[in-house]
């Protein structure tokens, strides 16, 4: 029986190296998905000759999906070299961190699927027409970045899972009170 709450701290102890492994590789993961998303969305572009030339700083969801990616990205190469070098080794910090970056990312990918609902179908109430088929290069890429960026935004969501258990699994489980008997019983 001595040996038993050895082996369960060995247990966690090589968990806790598991899931830092994978916090590790879901950040490095991270990386490139969001470079690219960034690159392709801020070289974004398409000129026609009958209403003129749209790229991604005329639409202000588009801006906020690069400069949220912008984040991200410096995010991600600043959280692994804290994760390197230990610079901060608090549990607490990539908890919070993750999950800001991820709500960030769901409210960019939000703003950029609405812009591209409006393109592809226009708003007759507002006499707003469809531009796609004016812009379909423009849209076609648009489209490409918001799929590197959701997939970036999945790496976020099992960052904070993985931080998520990482922290709360330090800590014991509340213990369950006897509700039968009364208080200072």
């Amino acid at each position: 029986m001595g040996d038993r709450p050895a082996e369960s701290t060995l247990v966690s102890s090589n968990d806790h190296r598991v899931f830092r492994a994978l916090g590790l590789s879901l950040r490095l993961a991270a990386i490139p998905l969001c470079a690219a998303s960034l690159w392709v969305m801020a070289t974004d572009e398409q000129a026609n000759e009958s209403y003129g030339k749209v790229e991604f700083s005329n639409l202000p969801g588009l801006r906020y999906m690069v400069c949220v990616g912008a984040v991200s990205l410096g995010y991600s190469v600043v959280s692994i070299l804290f994760a390197c070098l230990r610079c901060v080794n608090n549990d607490w910090f990539f908890y919070i961190s993750d999950q800001v970056v991820a709500y960030l990312m769901v409210t960019s990918g939000a703003a950029v699927a609405e812009v591209l609902y409006l393109a592809h179908e226009g708003d007759r109430q507002t006499s707003w027409s469809e531009a796609c088929s004016y812009y379909g290069r423009f849209c076609d890429r648009t489209k490409v970045s918001l799929a590197l960026h959701s997939a970036a935004l999945l790496c976020f969501i099992a960052l904070f899972l993985v931080s998520s258990y990482t922290l709360f699994s330090k800590f014991e489980a509340p213990s369950v009170s006897d509700s039968s008997k009364g208080v200072g019983e």
